[in-house]
């Protein structure tokens, strides 16, 4: 099991932070590092100024929105990327969400899994440096009747395949990301629940390909947070779960409760979501379950950690990402370096 970091937003007041977590992420030999985005930083600018400022680790799109950009302008941002950084980039992708994707980029959010297909089909397609033409529902190059003409990309990226992850949490995009994509990106992993919730479904997409689990990614990412009192450490990241167990979508349209649901959390995830849509954050973070939190990230010593990194290679993940968490630049660091340490520990380094 590899292990990765995951630096979130840009822009949030910590951007000095983040570019030393992802330094010293580098020399102590972390594989990949990936920065989000929203409505607020992009992720490929981030991407650069980070490969610019460090040696071996790979940087990745957690994630590049669909909905922001046509798919041959992500083949074009992917190309450059992975030429500037002599091979480092890790092209990550996903469909946002209804309020996001039609709020802030004007798309509607109909027919994800097809628009994601399709989009992937395109980005590949113009990897190859082929002419590129294509003829689907959502997407038709050149647009017919008129004087566009199939180009091909002009830039010769460092490898013709750049690893393609999904960002996946319902049961049919990661059965589809299985079958389509190099790596699945996945959020509130439990390793107990990791089996039912998402590689049975990513190992079904696999087989419809004719493939194996052999070389594919399995990328959840987790908060890691180090000290003495569990209890007290989960309690910082209740206001985090409940946002997106509570408030990321629509009452119809919430991913990440309908997976706590899965994981056996239906009366609670419902209260959260109440509560939280209703106004009441303070009522929906007081309401989400410790042990909902402790199952979904990496708390306590540097031996309790390991024990839960066991559990999670043992699950099936191959890349452990961690987003390292601290109010101080030297917490978020020791955390990191913790990180390191508990592998090394558990015999998985």
């Amino acid at each position: 099991m590899r292990l990765g970091i995951n630096l979130g937003y840009w822009g949030a007041g910590m951007d000095g932070d983040n570019l030393a977590v992802a330094q010293e992420a580098d020399r102590l030999g972390y594989d990949v590092c990936w920065a989000a985005e929203a409505y607020g930083s992009d992720a490929p600018t981030v991407l650069a100024w980070v490969a610019a400022k460090t040696e071996r680790i790979d940087v990745g799109s957690a994630i590049m929105q669909i909905p922001a950009r046509q798919p041959a302008m992500t083949a074009m941002t992917a190309a450059t990327l992975d030429s500037l950084t002599g091979g480092r980039f890790r092209l990550g992708l996903g469909v946002s969400g209804p309020q996001v994707s039609e709020g802030w980029y004007g798309v509607k959010f109909d027919k994800p899994l097809a628009r994601t297909r399709e989009y992937v089909e395109i980005v590949r397609k113009a990897m190859t440096r082929e002419r590129l033409s294509y003829d689907g529902e959502h997407w038709t190059l050149p647009l017919p009747g008129g004087p566009g003409k199939p180009i091909k990309l002009t830039v010769h990226p460092q490898r013709e395949h750049i690893p393609l992850y999904i960002a996946a949490i319902g049961p049919k995009n990661l059965e589809q990301t299985g079958e389509i994509a190099d790596g699945a990106l996945l959020i509130f992993p439990s390793a107990d629940h990791l089996e039912e919730t998402a590689l049975r479904h990513l190992r079904a997409g696999r087989e419809k390909a004719g493939l194996t689990m052999d070389g594919f990614d399995v990328c959840p990412t987790l908060p890691l947070a180090l000290g003495d009192d569990v209890t007290a450490l989960a309690d910082v990241f209740r206001p985090y779960t409940a946002l997106y167990v509570g408030g990321m979508g629509s009452r119809k349209q919430n991913f990440y409760n309908q997976l706590a649901r899965r994981m056996g959390y239906e009366k609670e995830a419902a209260e959260i979501q109440d509560k939280y849509l209703a106004g009441d954050k303070t009522g929906a973070a007081a309401a989400v379950p410790h042990s909902l939190i402790d199952r979904t990230t990496l708390l306590g010593s540097v031996e309790r950690i390991a024990e839960r990194m066991t559990a999670y290679a043992e699950a099936g993940v191959t890349t452990l990402t961690l987003a390292p968490a601290g109010f101080t630049l030297d917490e978020r660091l020791a955390a990191l370096r913790a990180g390191v340490e508990a592998m090394e520990r558990a015999g998985l380094a």
